[in-house]
């Protein structure tokens, strides 16, 4: 297949693009680097050094004999999209090309702002341009959990049947957004059914949970195809920000309770789940639903799996609890239902099987790279001023 990957230089984007090529479908990537442009202005880095998308593409092409073709631009510019739409006419669009953290959105007005902004009409005009250039193309859109929220009901996969005043109707499930980034997604998945319901579009929406892990089967064939990994209290994730503070001997830190709840899965089933829903399209005029994880775990079983596997390799792991900074249950319900990709073949690989080699291992391989200053909650949910200096800004200013 001919297959566009919209943020092809990001943490979900890149592995994916590789796994593509790597089965045998002609693949285009376009990213406008945004996503590197935060680690500035965050004075934030990767862990794990990430080379530049000419260089990785070209070791690609050099290993394998695979090109990937790149397009450099943003999809907010209409006329760029288009164009690519034109040139490279794809069968299916994969989109990551979204602003991902939670944190970022909740800044301030402006990260909030931009957020939104970004992420809803990044996506409308994707919309646009299947509709106005490649018709019959499948969309396969990012969603994540976090747009469920955690009801104190099951959570089904996209829709559930409600019986109400004697009559009977299957509709969206409700969502309950946590932040101005899990908002904006709600945002999209509502344009994204309009516009299969108005235009007959195709799209899969994968709600996808929390991933985690570096290496798949692509990125490991040479140091050079290495993916991200992010600790840092913006974009990283809790299970990443523990395996790095086991690494560093650094107090587990826990927001709260410990007892907030979610899906996860392995960077290799994420890239997995994508061939899959590319394999077996969406009808037309079909909004489809998947919830993408594997797993669910609670933040505190998190750390105590990190602590563990820390004791195991002579590392000296304690565990802390924080004020949690975020508007969140502390202590819920939580069980989403996810069936649907299983169905059509996904293997899952198990955090209990990969959680050091994927991740406690690669944070001691770069543990000289760990600021630890990144690693302590800035962004509080309930202040709409949060302070935006880098951490080169604060400690200056401390001084």
């Amino acid at each position: 297949m001919r297959i566009l990957v919209l943020g092809g230089d990001g943490y979900c984007g890149w592995p994916t693009a590789l796994h593509l090529s790597n089965r045998g479908n002609e693949i285009a990537v376009v990213d406008n680097f945004v996503r590197r442009s935060w680690d500035h202005e965050l004075g934030a880095q990767t862990l794990t050094p990430i080379r530049p998308l000419t260089d990785r593409l070209r070791i690609w092409h050099r290993l394998m004999g695979k090109e990937i073709e790149s397009f450099v631009g943003d999809i907010l510019d209409y006329e760029f999209l288009a164009g690519v739409m034109k040139e490279f006419a794809p069968e299916a669009v994969v989109h990551f090309a979204e602003q991902r953290s939670a944190p970022y959105s909740m800044i301030d007005r402006q990260h909030a702002v931009f957020t939104q902004m970004n992420n809803v009409v990044g996506t409308l005009n994707v919309l646009f341009a299947i509709k106005e250039f490649q018709p019959d193309c499948h969309l396969v859109k990012l969603g994540t959990m976090g747009e469920y929220g955690t009801p104190n009901i099951d959570i089904e996969e996209g829709y559930i049947r409600i019986q109400h005043n004697g009559r009977e109707d299957v509709l969206p499930f409700p969502k309950q957004p946590g932040s101005f980034y899990h908002l904006s997604k709600v945002h999209d998945s509502h344009n994204v059914h309009f516009c299969c319901k108005i235009w007959g579009i195709r799209a899969t929406d994968l709600n996808q949970g929390v991933v985690y892990g570096t290496v798949t089967d692509e990125t490991a064939l040479d140091e050079a195809l290495v993916n991200r990994f992010d600790y840092d209290e913006v974009f990283g994730t809790a299970l990443n920000r523990f395996c790095v503070q086991a690494a560093i001997e650094h107090p587990l830190t826990i927001y709260g309770e410990g007892g907030q709840t979610r899906g996860f899965l392995d960077i290799r089933d994420t890239v997995r789940c994508i061939e899959l829903a590319c394999q077996n399209p969406a009808a037309r005029g079909e909004f489809r639903v998947f919830n993408q994880f594997t797993e669910q775990f609670s933040v505190l079983e998190l750390a105590q799996m990190v602590h563990t596997a820390g004791q195991r390799l002579g590392l000296r792991v304690v565990v802390d609890h924080l004020p949690d900074p975020r508007v969140e249950a502390e202590q819920h319900y939580y069980n989403a239902k996810h069936t649907k990709l299983a169905q059509l073949g996904l293997k899952p690989h198990l955090l209990s099987e990969s959680l050091v080699d994927s991740l406690v291992n690669i944070a001691m391989q770069h543990r000289d790279r760990v600021d630890p200053a990144l690693l302590m909650p800035r962004v509080n949910w309930r202040n709409s001023r949060n302070d935006r200096r880098s951490k080169r800004e604060v400690a200056i200013a401390a001084d």
